[in-house]
């Protein structure tokens, strides 16, 4: 069956043309809607709790036997611990891109378990627990107390109990958490003067506790085996767990007869509290905790975002007295935003291809055929994203807007033959559509083999970039598959339909002038032609002078990896003095909130702030002198001010408040790759776990980092920000160890009552709501606020003295690490930073690795993460991709035209098209990124597709007798005008993206400006070149294909 086929029965290729549509309609509904497709490499955490241990002793004693363990777990890209201060422990563990994270997790949890035994006994205790971290966070909702009726510890066990988990059986969320939750707890609060007075030890407290609150089983009354006769069976029942302050405080410590009755409460005051005082969250500086809300893989992010809107509105309205909610933080409004901007992109380049085709063919009628064509096309293309398991985001919907200038082309190229041929040879509509199919058929089929292997084989590429090629290239080619299929089908049997002869006479007004202008340039175009094919050293040497350009363009051009986007919020990390308590921190967040909200003067750009203090997000763990501020600023046709330059301003707006420091940074393209945008990079101590002297490497290195300039003077990083700090306050308690045997004091009954007063020890748990919490027991707060308090803990000799720890423990003042971090099984010290203006991010890291490589120590070594790692490993993804691209171009080329030869022209004209697009990138200072990148594999498609246009025509013509130069410039004046046509048409299809503006602007333009630039010197340069290519290659010997 010829394509002859679909003219003669047009309601037939009609049909299909329906088919694919309603197909795309239907597939249109079902696919998830999403700003990125997963991306991110899965994670997975383990937390464990040891209350009282300090940094150093979790890392050496809780996080080195796990991590010796995870260690070669499979698909693992790299891990990372954090141990603080405050007893708790947690290690991020990073897998491969596309590694299954159900799988990860249960292979990472069972080498968990080998290394439990290893535990502190405290520890396992605990339990450790191991997660699989969800990096696509949703949404954020805020429980707040509207009049400052309840407390935070009230509104975290209400959200938990009665938000949380409906949020959870919402449809497409796959998790949901507190930020900063404070879960009850039964606080005893001991009073170390009365313990010593009354001769009671905090391990005599502890025993008591798990005597009384536990659950014992009794049995039953009348169980099998029996005596005959036995008709009943009966349980008895035993005192459940504790639950009230009350019950608690009557616990039995010891019953001396005459000596009395001692109870709980007379040496420590019981209250329902709660587990953690260190976080606190307030919205806009009122009391409020934040439920964190992730997607589900592969779930519409804007439809679940509604559904957990409408069933909080609905679980509001059982809310208490005095409480409410808010919605401070929703990235579906990124999301949203971002798609709503393409689809503006996708209409504008939709008329801007109409308006070209019009002007070109001067006909309603003619461009009503594209018109037709185009949608069924992109309709379609939804179809084959729901088969291969995609969804619509910020990719797929980039490639829709690229793909309706190379679909657009295929019925161009149908439709401009169809109208030559009526005007040259005087045939019918029907008969000249028979023709056209017959002449344009091979090009058609060539051009769509030629861009689908272009664009398929980038989508085997592993990690990050190849998920990023992937998605383009596959939306791509579904669209150019499609779009040659209806281009020999559907827009033949339109043609045929729907053109009528053309009247003959000059076109006048516009069009007119049009004609002209275009016939001239025309004109110009084949004596350029000419003048090369007589001149080919002149041309070899301007062929190298483009070679050159792009040597040199591409060495000039700095590399980068994801342009910086504004998603519509920015993050303030928050820092005090090293020790500053935690009510300091939430003075000094109340107090610059205020301002941040007026940033800037004239125009407030933020409406929310989301404030928890205590939390260190980027710098990870619980910190007493550190918090985070979530910004979400408003709507992106409300401000003039960018994300990017507001945070300069929104830090100037701190400056004013001198007791600690806000750092305002824009939040990483894509989240779960990194916390912050910039680089970020672990300095590891290889030869030693010294925490301090890796803290004077760091400084020194972090000094020379911030040293470093260019000619102009101007700083070449900045931004450059440590985690480690070696020199916090800190008091060391040294033990008589000699002196507390002599006394037949065991050693771990002094530790374990100065974890039970001054730390908080876990005692056991009871239940309340159904729900089960911790019991803990710590010294009243007026009993632990000094060094002197821990000599007024006493314990218990051999002969039942009561001993005060002030003589067996002396405190000392010292200094050292408030939190300690290690990086693939090292000692590290982790690093922000970014390059200074106009220093590229690939520039900054080529920086910092030869000031590593000159000034770092023996033993001590540099480790990038997190961005900087996923850029470092796609710098290299590249080359294959193009490299791949060309081969396929190369191999079906020679299969088409069975020579070897003539796809070597073809080829040799990308280099034009990649010289318009460094050029257009350099105009615009925009660096050699990963979206750019994705543009010149589709350059390459597009040079091909000029180029086959010409050499398609050239070898027919060559094949009826032509000599090979006469036949190229017959094939050069034949296709000149469709080829510029729809190459017009394209470039005008992605002007919206180079002019791009708002949500997700970064991508489009650095998208949108290469392919503008290559496709514009492809068009009115390469095209003078291909048919020197082709005398050059082919010669004058007439070869007829097969």
């Amino acid at each position: 069956m010829s394509w002859e086929f679909f003219i003669r029965r047009p309601i037939f290729g009609t049909v299909l043309s329906l088919v694919v549509v309603m197909a795309g309609l239907m597939a249109f509904r079902l696919l998830p809607v999403s700003q990125y497709p997963q991306i991110a490499p899965p994670t997975a955490t383990i937390a464990i709790s040891y209350p009282g241990a300090s940094a150093e002793t979790l890392m050496r004693t809780v996080a080195a036997p796990i991590e010796d363990e995870i260690n070669g777990t499979d698909n693992l890209l790299y891990y990372s611990s954090t141990s603080s201060s405050n007893g708790l422990l947690t290690i991020t563990v990073t897998f491969e891109p596309g590694s299954d994270p159900d799988l990860a997790v249960i292979n990472l949890t069972n080498r968990v378990k080998v290394a439990e035994p290893r535990l502190p006994d405290e520890a396992r205790r605990l339990g450790v627990v191991v997660k699989k971290r969800s990096n696509d966070i949703l949404m954020s909702v805020s429980v707040i107390s509207k009049d400052g009726s309840r407390d935070s510890v009230f509104l975290s066990n209400y959200a938990a109990v009665n938000v949380v988990e409906e949020i959870k059986r919402v449809p497409g969320v796959s998790d949901a958490g507190i930020f900063g939750a404070r879960d009850y707890s039964m606080r005893v609060w001991l009073r170390p003067d009365k313990m010593a007075q009354l001769g009671v030890t905090p391990g005599d407290v502890a025993r008591a506790i798990r005597t009384s609150n536990n659950q014992y089983a009794a049995g039953r009354l009348g169980q099998e085996p029996t005596v005959a006769g036995q008709s009943l069976v009966m349980p008895i029942i035993t005192p459940s767990r504790l639950a009230t302050p009350e019950q608690f405080g009557n616990i039995l410590l010891r019953a001396d007869g005459a000596a009395g009755v001692l109870r709980l409460r007379d040496v420590a005051t019981v209250e329902l509290g709660a587990q953690s005082y260190e976080q606190q969250a307030t919205l806009d500086g009122r009391t409020a905790v934040g439920i964190r809300i992730f997607l589900a893989p592969g779930a519409n992010a804007l439809d679940v975002a509604q559904a957990v809107k409408d069933r909080v509105a609905q679980l509001s309205r059982r809310f208490p007295s005095g409480v409410d909610y808010d919605i401070p933080f929703d990235t579906t409004r990124f999301v949203a935003a971002s798609i709503r901007e393409v689809e503006h992109t996708l209409f504008e380049a939709g008329i801007l291809v109409v308006l070209v085709v019009f002007l070109f063919l001067g006909s309603w009628r003619a461009t009503l055929i594209p018109m037709i064509a185009v949608p069924v096309s992109l309709i379609g293309t939804f179809a084959g994203l729901w088969l291969f398991g995609f969804g619509i985001n910020t990719l797929t919907l980039f490639a829709m807007v690229i793909a309706i200038g190379i679909v657009v082309d295929d019925a161009i190229v149908v439709l401009e033959n169809v109208e030559r041929l009526m005007e040259e040879k005087g045939l019918s509509p029907f008969d000249a559509a028979l023709a056209s199919v017959h002449e344009v058929s091979g090009a058609i089929v060539a051009i769509v083999l030629v861009l689908v292997s272009v664009f398929l084989p980038v989508a085997f590429l592993g990690g990050i970039a190849g998920t990023l090629y992937r998605q383009f290239a596959v939306t791509v080619s579904i669209a150019v598959i499609i779009s040659g299929f209806v281009a020999l089908t559907l827009t033949p049997a339109l043609c045929a339909a729907i053109l009528r002869p053309r009247t003959h006479g000059a076109t006048t007004g516009f069009l007119g002038w049009f004609e002209r202008r275009f016939k001239a340039l025309a004109d110009w175009h084949g004596r350029a032609v000419r003048w090369l094919l007589d001149h080919p050293r002149s041309a070899a040497g301007l062929f190298l002078a483009i070679l050159a350009a792009n040597a040199a363009l591409l060495w000039e051009r700095p590399r980068g990896f994801l342009p910086a986007e504004d998603q519509g919020y920015v993050l303030g990390m928050v820092t005090l003095p090293d020790g500053a308590s935690v009510t300091r921190t939430r003075a000094y967040m109340a107090d610059i909130v205020p301002a941040l909200l007026k940033t800037p003067a004239e125009e407030p750009a933020v409406f929310h702030a989301f404030a928890i203090s205590g939390f260190d997000l980027i710098g990870g763990g619980e910190k007493t002198n550190a918090g985070t501020i979530f910004l979400p600023l408003k709507d992106w046709s409300e401000r003039s001010v960018g994300a990017e330059a507001l945070t300069g301003r929104l830090m100037a707006a701190t400056a004013p408040y001198p007791q600690g420091l806000c750092f305002v940074v824009n939040p990483p393209p894509i989240r779960g790759i990194g916390t912050a945008g910039g680089f970020e990079f672990y300095l590891q101590a290889r030869d030693d776990d010294n925490p301090v002297r890796l803290g004077q490497v760091t400084d020194e290195f972090i000094a020379a980092l911030g040293a470093a300039r260019d000619q102009a003077g101007k700083p070449l990083i900045v931004g450059l920000r440590s985690f480690l700090r070696t020199s916090v306050p800190q008091y060391v308690a040294d033990v008589d160890e000699a002196r507390a045997m002599s006394l037949g004091v065991p050693l771990p009954e002094i530790y374990e009552s100065l974890q039970a007063t001054i730390g908080a020890a876990y005692v056991n748990d009871f239940n309340r709501s159904g729900r089960t919490y911790r019991v803990l027991m710590q010294a009243a707060p007026t009993e632990r606020m000094d060094p002197a308090d821990v000599g007024r803990i006493h314990v218990r000799a051999a002969d039942g003295k009561m001993i005060p720890l002030s003589s067996l423990v002396r405190i000392r003042a010292s200094s050292g690490p408030e939190q300690v971090e290690r990086y693939n099984g090292f000692v590290a010290a982790r690093v922000l930073g970014s390059g200074g203006p106009g220093v590229s991010s690939s520039e900054a890291l080529r920086i910092v690795e030869d000031l590593a490589e000159r000034t770092l120590p023996e033993g001590y070594e540099l480790d990038w993460t997190a961005q900087a790692l996923q850029e470092k490993r796609s710098a290299t993804s590249a080359l294959p991709a193009f490299l791949m691209a060309l081969t396929m171009v190369f191999l079906i080329l020679a299969a088409l035209y069975e020579k070897w030869s003539l796809p070597v022209g073809v080829i040799l004209t990308v280099p034009f098209a990649l010289l318009g697009a460094l050029i257009a990138i350099a105009v615009r200072g925009i660096p050699n990124d990963l979206y750019f990148q994705i543009g010149l594999v589709t350059l390459i498609g597009l040079a091909a597709k000029n180029a086959i246009l010409i050499v398609e025509f050239a070898v027919k013509a060559r094949d009826a007798g032509r000599s090979a130069a006469e036949a190229a410039v017959e094939a050069a004046r034949i296709r000149f005008r469709p080829l510029v046509m729809t190459s017009m048409a394209f470039v005008l299809g992605v002007v919206p993206l180079v002019l791009a503006a708002g949500a997700g602007a970064g991508a489009r333009r650095s998208m949108g400006t290469g392919v503008f630039g290559g496709m514009l010197l492809d068009t009115f340069v390469a095209t003078l070149f291909i048919p020197l290519f082709f005398k050059l290659l082919t010669g004058d010997r007439k070869e007829p294909r097969a």
